[in-house]
């Protein structure tokens, strides 16, 4: 009986593993704060940095998504990092992670203490 060595089903395990069915190539990584009030969680409007770049967007759920308890409670000022790929009206997000603001690249840390400083304005008047 020929067996091959552990290593080397180790190397073929991994190299399977990144070409195989269900590997998105496009699959970008996103960190986003949501910009404004959630009317339609199915197209959330986001300001986004991928790759560093900061833009205006929107995220793109899918059904999978959209059953997550996180993606249900999404508010104005929540910062996420999501995976997911480019489309013609956004990006479509596969997985999502609530995050500390802290946790963001430096070029969107500003807008998400910005967005909670006036959500906190906002909503502090209505407490009383």
């Amino acid at each position: 009986m020929n067996v091959l060595p552990a290593g080397v089903l180790l190397v073929i395990a991994m190299m399977v593993g990144t070409v195989g069915p269900g590997h998105a190539e496009d699959e970008l990584l996103i960190f986003a704060v949501v910009s404004e009030v959630p009317k339609n969680k199915s197209r959330v409007a986001v300001k986004a940095s991928v790759a560093d770049v900061v833009s205006d967007t929107k995220l793109v759920a899918t059904d999978t998504i959209l059953n997550n308890p996180i993606w249900k409670k999404l508010e104005i000022c929540h910062a996420m990092r999501v995976e997911g790929s480019k489309t013609a009206d956004g990006y479509q997000v596969s997985t999502v992670r609530i995050i500390d603001a802290s946790m963001l690249p430096m070029s969107l840390q500003s807008f998400a203490g910005d967005c909670l400083i006036k959500k906190a304005i906002e909503v502090a008047p209505l407490v009383d």
